[in-house]
């Protein structure tokens, strides 16, 4: 098939999808054999558990650099009265982007800039047609990473851009950008998809009130995040658990919630010959224990998704859990939830053994600390690209980002210098908007990160056959974990054969 014609098969099929005329699954197989990626789509929930804009402290006090303004000013004048258009999953950077910095750029430039916000496989909707069509209505793309290899020769690399001085934003610094990001979320094929833009990322999360009473440290190894785990449940249970899951049959949240417990027994998903191995040594060992921790969970886990885990803990239900650093500045929020300041961070539990990138294929990184992220790019189809450029300069630039992280709910940044910044470390205390947990977000990313791997068939499997055969096994369907990780393996391998 012609590229063209697959663009244009593809925006047909995600509309259908959008419409309700085609099944997630069906959607998923189809794309899969497009080429595409889609990571969580159409799970019925963001991917950020609790998009929320915050109501952090002395907002008035946080404006963007006149410096940068003027910048902006200067060198937007030839294209003044220009509109630009976005199409965004409903991520904190977006959000505060749109509800409260935007203004700032539209009056500096005269560009005016339309973000829409949208559930992410409407964005891949708005996406697809645009690049098939060739219109350029959207100037800006939001890419999520399992989008990258589709999408790569349809916007512009920041790099080449930068080569324009008459507008390279100074110090823009793309350099900045933490390497395993940019690595793990920009990178295809030698081309850098855009910059990385938002990472949601897996911490260890627990109520530091409850450990101190119990006389628990937090968890350094997979074996203490079992045995603090059950001590809480044996002394406060069934009340409160001693951790909750996202363990939802069927849904994206279990096949992240099962690669944590993977990567930190040692095992892979797949190894250098392409073949499904969560059914090795390592993989039944990760088995057995995530069957075992299950006990400390509350009942009714097998029904949550990343969405019922956190308020599981938001509500007292739960002591701990291991998920998106996103939802801490929530628990801090006392207009929010009872449990405002008793909520501390730590970096993923250590795994019991790693395995290297070499030992995997198609890019699988193994590390507890699973995360997710997108990317923001500038269209090759865009009737005004220059204007965009400039604003994406702006909107990720090392000022913005500042802002936005003060201002977004304390969102993971993706710049190095951000999390140095003032304006961040102003908000790192107990309160809306704190901050207090990202030096954890830094270290994970650094030290601890997962990737999963990158395949077209990837969708399909990690929203699909995993997570369904595992709900299965959960729910006694089968004889064994051996029993049910043998049967994914048989599905795999069926899915990667075509």
């Amino acid at each position: 098939m012609r590229d063209h014609d697959r663009k244009l098969y593809l925006a047909s099929l995600t509309d259908k999808l959008v419409k309700g005329q085609i099944g997630r699954r069906d959607f998923l197989r189809t794309a899969a054999k497009l080429g595409l990626g889609a990571g969580a789509l159409g799970m019925g929930v963001q991917r950020a558990p609790f998009n929320f804009v915050s109501s952090a402290r002395a907002q008035e006090a946080l404006q963007p650099s006149p410096e940068t303004l003027k910048w902006v000013a200067d060198v937007s004048k030839p294209f003044a009265g220009t509109t630009l258009k976005l199409a965004t999953e409903s991520t904190p950077p977006s959000n505060a982007l749109n509800s409260q910095l935007k203004k700032y750029f539209e009056e500096a430039s005269g560009i005016k800039v339309e973000i829409e916000v949208l559930p992410l496989e409407q964005v891949l909707q708005k996406l697809t047609l645009d690049v098939a069509s060739s219109l350029g209505t959207y100037d800006l793309y939001y890419i999520d990473q399992s989008w990258a290899a589709s999408f790569n020769q349809d916007v512009f690399d920041p790099r080449e851009q930068l080569q324009n001085a008459a507008l390279a934003m100074p110090n823009y610094n793309i350099d900045d950008f933490l390497p395993a990001l940019v690595d793990g979320i920009a990178m295809y094929d030698g081309r850098m998809v855009g910059v990385p833009y938002d990472i949601p990322i897996f911490i260890m999360i627990y109520r530091k009130d409850i450990y101190d009473e119990l006389g628990l440290k937090a968890p350094t190894t997979m074996a203490e995040l079992a045995s603090n785990s059950k001590a809480i449940m044996e002394a406060k249970g069934p009340a409160m658990a001693g951790i909750a899951g996202q363990m939802k049959s069927g849904h994206y949240s279990l096949e992240c919630e099962w690669t944590s417990m993977l990567w930190g027994h040692g095992g892979s998903i797949f190894n250098p010959d392409k073949k499904f191995v969560g059914n090795d040594e390592q993989g039944l060992e990760a088995m057995a224990y995530w069957t075992e921790l299950k006990k400390s969970m509350p009942a009714g886990v097998d029904g949550w998704t990343w969405d019922g885990q956190g308020q599981a803990v938001a509500q007292g239900v739960a002591a701990s859990m291991l998920s998106w650093g996103e939802f801490f500045p929530y628990f801090d929020d006392p207009t929010q939830t009872k449990i405002s300041g008793l909520c501390e961070v730590a970096v993923p539990p250590a795994a019991t053994s790693l395995r290297t990138k070499d030992q995997t294929a198609f890019g699988e990184t193994p590390g507890v600390g699973h995360q997710g992220g997108s990317t923001l790019a500038v269209s090759k189809y865009s009737k005004s690209p220059d204007a965009a450029w400039i604003f994406m300069q702006w909107a990720t630039s090392a000022d913005t980002q500042a802002l936005i992280t003060a201002l977004g709910g304390g969102t993971g940044p993706t710049r190095t210098s951000v999390y140095d910044d003032p304006r961040v470390k102003a908000n790192a205390r107990v309160g809306a908007g704190t901050t207090r947990h990202l030096p954890i977000v830094r270290e994970t990313i650094a030290n601890h990160m997962g990737s999963e791997p990158d395949l077209p068939e990837w969708a399909q499997l990690s929203s699909d056959t995993i997570p369904v055969a595992l709900g299965k096994y959960f729910s006694g369907g089968y004889a064994s974990a051996k029993e049910a990780m043998d049967d994914i393996a048989t599905q795999v391998d069926d899915v990667l054969k075509g």
